[in-house]
């Protein structure tokens, strides 16, 4: 069972009894709630061991469900029914008593529950929410109503996310490495089965389909040590894993599926998804340009759209390619005993998932932040990392994109291709939700 820490229910108990007040008019929530659902969804993935294309779809749908509540009560914002592929019109139930705010983080805790599979622990925290509203002031009908409000949202959210396909990929073949030369194979220290091989069946929010960003195809493989692919294996080999390289390449790790020796045993090491690590970013951005309620859950559903259709386009080109990982390769034609700073992540090579949804978040955020909005990343300090300082969004997506060479497992083209991947779906998912 997941153990959220002590500090950090605090911080969450005090984030929300800040927040929850009442005005003579209406009642109130603190935009950084929002930020507190995802970061509790976070440790629940953490616990489940959550992959990072559903990580994605959980937040997508758990944002959606929160922003179609504000979309029915402020004006200012617009169902998203329309606007992303197959979106129903969302009932709005008949209650008079409400906090439409209230309601919509409900309708997120709701979701979220309901969709992740260790989802009941966070009604502790939904409890805590709870009990700050009501000493905030909050009448018991207004919790009442709002509560309802934001159960019958999430119920045609869940509705509507059976819908997409996903429960039918278990329904597929397993997936099996071709065993061809060139081909990816499962790494060490875990040797995992490919993770999500069909995650590119499954309906979308945005895009045609998920090859419509089709990248360019990978450098192609060869044993020729003149070739270039033969260049792009050595680059990774004579990479010196400078002091600053390793921190680049741990602060971006973001592997749920790494291992660590413990005695005669492999254990999870309990990473966060590089999703989950844009979401803290985006709620570290709301902060710091004190978005209010609605413009912040806008901003996070948009991101969270954004991170499901890349990982999308980027897992579609993942399985077409299929390509080798520098660690096997590089052991086969190089050197046997060489080893990558990170761990290999289990799937195949080419593109790279980090350098695609971290460039398609980083123009998101930049379409509501504008350029050059300098910020400090703090979303690893809980695990032990040092805080990392910005210049801008896109300037952190390129570190994290060349984290993934220093760490020694992706290949340049891999990034540099990713990279430009994720913009297309950035700006594709701006466009659709600005139309």
């Amino acid at each position: 069972m997941v153990q959220f820490s002590k500090e950090l229910l605090i911080v969450a108990f005090v984030c929300m009894l800040a927040g929850c007040r009442k005005s003579e008019s209406k009642t109130e929530i603190n935009p950084a709630v929002i930020g507190q659902v995802t970061l509790q969804m976070t440790d629940v993935m953490v616990h489940d061991v959550t992959n990072p294309p559903l990580s994605a779809r959980f937040f997508a749908y758990t944002c959606l469900a929160g922003y179609e509540v504000v979309a029915q009560n402020d004006t200012a914002y617009k169902s998203m029914h329309g606007v992303l592929n197959d979106f129903p019109e969302i009932a709005k139930p008949a209650l008079k008593e409400y906090s439409y705010q209230l309601a919509s983080v409900i309708a997120m805790l709701e979701t979220a529950k309901k969709m992740q599979p260790s989802g009941a622990l966070l009604q502790k925290f939904q409890d805590k929410l709870i009990d700050s509203c009501r000493m905030a002031g909050f009448t018991d009908e207004v919790i009442a109503g709002s509560q309802e409000y934001g159960l019958a949202v999430s119920k045609q959210i869940l509705k509507h996310a059976k819908s997409d396909k996903y429960n039918m990929i278990s329904n597929f073949p397993r997936y099996e490495p071709t065993g061809k030369t060139g081909d990816w194979y499962p790494t060490p220290p875990g040797y995992f089965p490919p993770v999500e091989p069909y995650f590119k069946t499954i309906r979308s929010f945005t895009l045609d389909s998920s090859s419509q960003f089709r990248p360019e195809a990978p450098v192609a493989f060869s044993e020729d040590k003149s070739s270039a692919f033969f260049k792009l294996m050595k680059q990774n080999y004579d990479e010196h894993k400078e002091p600053e390289h390793k921190v680049v390449a741990a602060f971006w790790d973001c592997n749920p599926f790494a291992l660590e020796n413990k005695g005669h045993l492999m254990v999870g090491m309990k990473k966060i998804s590089p999703g989950a690590h844009w979401m803290g970013i985006t709620d570290i951005a709301c902060k710091q340009g004190k978005t209010n309620f609605s413009k912040t859950l806008l901003i996070n559903t948009s991101v969270a759209i954004g991170l499901m259709d890349g990982f999308m386009t980027c897992w579609d080109e993942k399985y077409r390619s299929n390509r080798i990982r520098p660690e096997t390769a590089i052991r086969k034609y190089i050197d046997p005993t060489w080893k990558p700073f990170l761990q290999t992540p289990p799937f195949p090579e080419y593109l790279s998932g980090h350098s695609v949804i971290s460039t398609a978040s980083a123009v998101i955020l930049t379409h509501y932040f504008g350029d050059n909005y300098a910020y400090t990343d703090t979303v690893e300090e809980r695990f032990n990392l040092k805080a990392r300082k910005f210049s801008s969004f896109l300037a952190a997506a390129q570190e994290c994109g060349m984290s993934r060479f220093y760490g020694g497992i992706h290949f340049m083209d891999a990034i540099d291709n990713g990279q430009k991947q994720g913009a297309q779906v950035g700006e594709w998912v701006i466009k659709t939700l600005n139309e």
